[in-house]
């Protein structure tokens, strides 16, 4: 047998090549959700860094469901709103369930995200919920005047410096912002019910902030069932493959190579080992 006939015979002939497999997509929502991520903290979510892994997911030809596997305390409340409805509009748009999957934690907007799917499930050590509103901050007024440093500070409008961390806190600031996370309370609130609907258990612990693990959080219809993601992905699509689309990191994370220890890149740092810190991680 001559050479060009070896390689012609180790050509695959016209219907010998099988059909291609159907796909499970899994993104991956990794770490705090936050507009702006530190090159020092442990991963961070937002619409712009997870554009592209959604958008991949959702692109295959034989696409039969999404899988988003979370690992998220949670963080800031409109950039969980993006992608949670992002990765609803991309749904509708290809007509395919997407199935959620909580690791160690899916928690505040985590959980958030967790709901942009038509099922979601949890491994029995997860911790599941905290559907609550949280914010922190520090008063440096105290170190400004051991120091002898003057507060220069000139605004237009009268609310317009709420908060300052290096002013006395007042009493009308606060009541304000009570009255924010009163309403971000509501809005996170209606999410829920909105996409869990009758499988809420109706508790009157459900929304108070708590976090569960995997198997009361099926008992308070916050997830639908204790689970891995290849142990439920196996059992409901035997015969799919499963494709990961992980959101693209930063060219310095790529090439391994950290941030210069800036003082605002440690304080975000920090700021993120909190939320995590909040669950024990």
């Amino acid at each position: 047998m001559s050479v060009a006939d070896k390689l012609t015979s180790r050509l695959p002939m016209i219907g010998e090549r099988g059909e291609r497999k159907d796909v499970v997509a899994v993104v991956k929502l990794h770490g705090v959700i936050t507009p702006t991520p530190s090159p020092l903290a442990r991963g961070s979510i937002n619409l712009a860094a997870v554009e592209s892994a959604l958008t991949r997911a959702f692109a295959h030809e034989r696409l039969k469901a999404v899988a988003l596997q979370i690992n998220s305390p949670g963080g800031a409340p409109t950039q969980s709103g993006l992608v949670a409805e992002r990765i609803r509009q991309l749904a509708d748009e290809k007509k395919v369930p997407v199935l959620a999957f909580a690791e160690d934690v899916a928690a505040s907007g985590g959980y958030w995200l967790a709901c942009a799917a038509d099922e979601i499930y949890a491994h029995r050590t997860s911790m599941v919920g905290s559907i609550g509103v949280i914010s922190g901050g520090f008063g440096f007024t105290g170190l400004l005047e051991r120091f002898g440093i003057e507060r220069r500070l000139h605004t237009a409008g009268a609310n317009k410096s709420r908060l300052d961390p290096f002013s006395p806190e007042k009493p009308e600031d606060v009541e304000w912002l009570k009255k924010m996370h009163g309403q971000l309370h509501e809005l996170f609130v209606d999410w829920v019910t909105e996409r869990r609907g009758d499988r809420l258990s109706g508790s009157d612990d459900l929304f108070n902030g708590d976090v569960w693990l995997g198997a009361r959080a099926v008992e308070l219809g916050l997830i639908d069932g204790v689970g891995s993601l290849r142990q439920v992905i196996t059992e409901r699509y035997p015969d799919a493959e499963i494709s990961v689309a992980e959101p693209k990191k930063p060219l310095l994370a790529r090439l391994g190579i950290g941030a210069p220890a800036a003082a605002s890149a440690l304080l975000d740092a920090v700021q993120s080992k909190a939320a995590w810190s909040r669950f024990g991680l």
